[in-house]
């Protein structure tokens, strides 16, 4: 197996992390092999909005557990967000799993493909941080909440563009224990045409 294929089989979503903030050499091959994935007419209209400041992460944390509590969801929901709604009313909930860094990936409104250039370059975050023996997670909580208004205005305070919605958010710091074992594949998700 080569060592391409052998990290993409090891990594594992963290969520538990120590203190340690990532080193600038990681954070800055991270962010490179971000700019480095495809984009749609190569537009590269994506922005990278990294966070490292405490202060400014624990007062998001706020703000998104203010915003859950704002939101109603019905049982049809995405599952994952009921459990993340309901996780936030609990005092030490942290929706970017206390990680010393987040990078939160936006892209432009208007542009088709803004999600599928996202999701590509976050691939090429956590398959980096996953290569330099860091630890990652994608977080969606930015993405679902980006609209509320108080939201929005943290995101703007950020310098995230008025124009530009979240499409997903990476936590990323070294692990703080054992990587967890990978779950089986699910059958029936090939299907192949000769």
């Amino acid at each position: 197996m080569n060592d391409i294929i052998q990290n993409i089989k090891t990594r594992r979503s963290i969520r538990k992390y120590d203190k340690r903030q990532i080193t600038d050499e990681a954070l800055g091959s991270i962010i490179e092999a971000a700019q480095y994935a495809p984009s749609g007419s190569n537009s590269q209209s994506w922005l990278f909005t990294v966070i490292q400041k405490q202060e400014i992460l624990s007062e998001l944390n706020q703000l998104i557990r203010r915003a859950f509590a704002g939101v109603t969801f019905d049982e049809h929901e995405y599952p994952a967000k009921i459990r993340s709604k309901q996780a936030a009313e609990k005092e030490h909930y942290c929706f970017y799993y206390h990680a010393p860094t987040l990078i939160v990936v936006t892209n432009k409104q208007d542009y088709p493909n803004a999600m599928a250039d996202s999701g590509l370059a976050l691939e090429n975050i956590f398959l980096t941080a996953h290569s330099l023996g860091l630890g990652s997670c994608w977080v969606n909580q930015l993405a679902w909440l980006c609209a509320v208004p108080e939201v929005r205005a943290a995101l703007t305070k950020l310098g995230i563009p008025e124009d530009h919605f979240v499409c997903g958010a990476a936590a990323i710091g070294y692990p703080d224990g054992p990587q967890p074992p990978a779950p089986l594949r699910k059958p029936g998700t090939v299907n192949l045409v000769r």
